[in-house]
């Protein structure tokens, strides 16, 4: 299944994309499924079947995608937590840094905890003038946990899982470099957007093959700013599985249904990669910008970037000129 979150007649509701093109709105169709994509995911085994029925027989809950407004499938999530699993993605954002690739990153996944309140969809974006301060797209996948999880093994992280979206970890890199010389992390660099969508897409409709490290995800991933393709690759490259990223999240803390967690960014997935490997020329984005990112199976994700009119910036914010960053997430 393709399930959505939209808004119709100025209401949020949750729906799935039938082959013609056309949505089934779930709150239409059945008053049982008059609930936020977060329940669903938590009430699965009691709402799904109820679904899956509304989808053999749409009738008059079927509606047409020019009649609703798009947004993240899960556009409250329960946490939300990216990942770092692209090997190539940071030997390379290192190189051009001048720096070795870390002998830990072949030990053990990591992922930091990001702003789950601030998740956006497919649409317009207003972002503040420090935001456009090198401001980078990344190109991800995303698993949504299904079930609880702790202390699990493989299988069971991957089982865990519910489905799969495109995301974008929207990067505000200059306040990112200045941030993570403090050795804690990003912060305002990383906290203002987060891209899902436009679709949350079950498992079972995904090429997913079986490895002893948990399962893998075969989609191929492209990235595109104004019609120009800047990045490419599949998921399929991911160093560290979900499955493997999900267990060291899990170990001795209780995860939850509607979790998300991101891949991390694929080779050549941002431009602080590109403008440092010369593919790009200090390229960067600006307010006007459409950026499209689009991953086999899982949809088009969407934007265009708008200035937002807001308060000046504190003087630790005030750009100086350029510095050297110390991080590439």
């Amino acid at each position: 299944m393709k399930l959505a979150t939209f808004v119709r007649d100025g209401r949020e509701h949750i729906g799935a994309a039938l082959p013609d093109g056309r949505l089934v709105d779930f709150h239409a169709a059945d008053p049982r499924l008059a609930v936020d994509m977060l329940e669903l995911i938590r009430r699965q085994d009691e709402l799904l079947p109820l679904v899956r029925e509304c989808l053999r027989k749409p009738g008059q809950a079927a509606v047409g995608l020019d009649a609703v407004s798009l947004r993240a499938p899960l556009p409250r999530p329960a946490a939300l937590r990216d990942g770092y699993a692209f090997r190539q993605h940071v030997a390379t954002a290192r190189k051009n840094r001048g720096l070795p690739m870390i002998p830990e990153f072949d030990l053990f996944p990591v992922a930091y905890f990001s702003n789950h309140q601030a998740v956006v969809g497919p649409g317009t974006l207003e972002f503040l003038a420090h935001h456009f301060q090198k401001l980078d797209y990344e190109l991800e996948v995303a698993a949504v946990l299904g079930r609880p999880l702790k202390n699990c093994s493989l299988a069971e992280a991957d089982a865990a899982i519910f489905g799969f979206t495109v995301m974008n970890d929207w990067s505000a890199r200059y306040l990112q470099m200045e941030e993570m010389k403090l050795s804690l992390g990003p912060l305002k660099g990383k906290d203002f957007a987060t891209g899902l969508g436009p679709w949350l897409v079950t498992k079972d409709e995904l090429t997913l093959e079986a490895s002893s490290r948990g399962a893998i995800l075969h989609a191929r991933m492209t990235a595109e700013v104004n019609g120009r393709r800047l990045s490419e690759g599949n998921a399929n490259c991911m160093n560290w599985t979900f499955a493997q990223i999900l267990q060291r999240c899990a170990y001795g803390v209780q995860m939850q249904p509607g979790e998300v967690l991101g891949s991390g960014t694929v080779g050549t997935g941002c431009l602080l990669e590109l403008n440092g490997s010369r593919v790009t020329d200090n390229l960067w984005l600006q307010p006007g910008d459409r950026v499209v990112l689009e991953v086999d199976g899982l949809g088009r994700l969407e934007n265009t970037l708008r200035k937002l009119p807001g308060p000046d910036l504190p003087p630790s914010l005030v750009a100086e000129g350029p510095r050297q960053g110390a991080g590439d997430l």
